[in-house]
């Protein structure tokens, strides 16, 4: 193949009008030809009968993903189909390359029928259209979700988890909020109306992925930089603060200073290695921290605050008062959208998250019985969070599957959208650091499904991680990442009366941010470029849903219900999954504000 660069690929486009200066649009196409074996002209070729008969398509790194999942992909397969060996007779065949060779049979059946009349009296199958059904033996090969997921389509060791089929406590509640009847735990209410919607508008999403690992130090501290400025702003205006001193100034009154806290070494932060760092109109310098006069504080690096003390000698700050965080306001629907969401009335929500296989099997049994809870329950919306193919799973990890990290995931997602498709709940998946097969970076892309049918992508949403989702009016805020785990083995605190949990997830508010924590875990590939538009808050949602390895909980956390679910499984048992009741109540000008989560429970798988 002979060697292609940018300039022939835009000489191409330049042959047939197109005009194109966005560097990062033409090494897109580049590493296209790379990955397909294309020339120049063999990919702008391609690219213009594709946007032809998609009515015209602008050229730009969102619809060349779609280009490449919809054009390229498929003619790869294609070739890759055409010129693949002819197997051997004496092939050993199990149960389903069998259901294979008699569904390739059955279409090299009918495609014989279509071009001849058949007899009268002849026994063979009609063709398949809207009013002569699939035959039952055709309708027999659809594959079930169980079938799917069967054991064997992943490895021949594959055996059911003991330990999970043996658990006990089935369906039981185990946290609750809010207090309503059995029989309101069944959706469908709203008989499919249901609008799901990402809160700052698609164009404004993260919807595709993007490059990584070109981050700079320089834009890194721009980026830490630009936080601490406009959290002290809204703090400066909400406590009447009329000016910020530097930290490293000294001064023989008390003075009012702004900055993130951090540590003064590469160890756990404790009360005696605080460090308070200013932004850049303050200095930019490092001050230790003395909290011995401090009545409460709730510490953790990363977090931007304001501190009244004392710093006679320019080298020490004795902090007397700390100015809590202030969060953002919650939506507020206008007058037609809560006409509209009252009329359809509470709203079932279910959420789950991965992963949902035990941990010492591949069987994914935990997954059929949640479908089977779908089916049962019919809720509005089904949120499904990451890992769906656990990095942390021993035989992943070991690589003891028969097939790609891809494919295995492309089973689960047709399983969950075949089970429940005569359910009609809509479904919402959102991807985690810990699936095997996707982008390793935070924030992370939505998954990326191609092969849908038109009817399924009507109820399916694919959502990055975080994301805020607007469901009938009423906010949600979203984050796989553990985020409770991470802040929990990092904070600090002397307050009393209080739990850890209700702790980070105020921080979380008042800090406006789904991963505040820097510098953020090991495990946390972050992008602070990226962060800095799609990982902060844009309002106090009105349910945030943070998922952890810890224990199960549901909190109303200053105006917001915070659930963690739990995950599917824990171990080789199984674990939780929670449901919620929304409805979204009008709202006078002069009544407070009430919760539009009427009830919520965590149950046992």
């Amino acid at each position: 193949m002979a060697s292609v660069d940018v300039d022939s690929i835009k000489s191409e486009l330049e042959m047939f009008d197109i005009a194109c200066d966005d560097d990062m649009v033409l090494e897109k196409m580049l590493e296209q030809c790379m990955c397909h074996r294309l020339q120049g002209d063999g990919i702008v070729l391609e690219w213009v009968a594709f946007s032809t008969t998609k009515g015209g398509l602008n050229l730009s790194l969102d619809t060349l993903e779609r280009f490449e999942h919809e054009a390229l992909n498929k003619k790869m397969k294609s070739k890759q189909s055409f010129t693949k060996k002819e197997e051997p007779l004496n092939r050993t065949r199990d149960v389903n390359s069998l259901h294979e060779l008699i569904k390739a049979e059955e279409e090299e059946e009918d495609l014989l029928d279509s071009y001849s009349t058949p007899a009268k009296g002849s026994q063979k199958r009609a063709l398949t259209t809207p009013e002569n059904p699939r035959s039952k033996r055709g309708a027999s090969l659809i594959p079930s979700p169980r079938q799917l997921l069967s054991p064997a389509s992943f490895s021949p060791s594959v055996t059911p988890s003991q330990k999970y089929s043996a658990r006990g406590a089935r369906g039981e509640v185990v946290a609750s909020f809010g207090v309503v009847q059995g029989a309101q735990w069944t959706g469908q209410k709203a008989k499919g109306r249901t609008r799901v919607e990402l809160l700052e508008g698609a164009e404004e999403s993260l919807s595709s992925s993007y490059k990584f690992m070109f981050q700079r130090l320089r834009d890194v501290r721009n980026v830490l930089t630009e936080k601490i400025e406009q959290l002290g702003e809204e703090l400066k205006s909400h406590f009447n603060i009329e000016e910020f001193s530097p930290v490293s100034l000294p001064a023989q009154d008390c003075v009012t200073v702004l900055g993130q806290i951090c540590c003064d070494s590469n160890g756990k932060l404790n009360a005696q290695s605080v460090l308070l760092e200013a932004g850049q109109e303050q200095g930019g310098r490092q001050v230790p921290l003395d909290l011995s006069e401090l009545k409460e504080f709730s510490l953790f690096p990363g977090q931007v605050v304001v501190m009244e003390g004392m710093n006679t000698t320019g080298r020490k700050l004795v902090a007397s008062k700390l100015y809590e965080g202030v969060p953002l306001p919650f939506y507020s629907p206008n007058e037609q959208t809560e006409k509209m969401e009252e009329d359809i009335g509470p709203l079932m929500i279910m959420v789950a998250c991965g992963p949902y296989t035990p941990s010492d099997s591949l069987s994914y049994d935990p997954l059929l019985d949640l479908i089977s809870v779908i089916v049962r329950d019919r809720p509005d919306v089904c949120i499904l969070l990451g890992p769906f193919v656990d990095a942390k799973h021993e035989q992943i990890e070991k690589c003891q599957l028969t097939e790609t990290f891809e494919a295995v995931f492309t089973r689960c997602v047709d399983s969950i959208v075949e089970g429940t498709r005569g359910v009609g709940c809509r479904l919402v998946f959102v991807p985690s650091l810990r699936d095997v097969h996707h982008h390793f970076i935070y924030p992370q892309p939505p998954f990326a499904l191609p092969d849908l049918s038109r009817e399924d992508t009507e109820r399916v949403s694919l959502v990055s991680d975080p994301c805020t989702l607007l469901i009938g009016g009423v906010t949600f805020g979203l984050t796989s990442t553990d985020i409770l785990f991470h802040m929990g083995a990092e904070e600090i605190s002397s307050v009393s009366g209080s739990d850890r949990f209700t702790r980070i997830l105020k921080h979380m508010l008042t800090q406006r941010s789904y991963y505040p924590l820097y510098p953020a875990a090991e495990e946390v590939n972050l992008d602070y470029e990226k962060f800095q538009i799609h990982g902060l808050m844009p309002l106090s949602p009105d349910v945030l849903i943070v998922p952890s390895e810890l224990r199960y909980f549901i909190k109303d956390v200053i105006g917001c219900v915070c659930i963690n679910p739990g995950r599917l499984t824990k171990g080789q048992v199984g674990g939780t999954y929670g449901r919620l009741l929304i409805q979204r109540k009008p709202s006078l000008a002069e009544e407070k504000r009430q919760s539009p989560c009427v009830a919520c429970q965590v149950v046992k798988i």
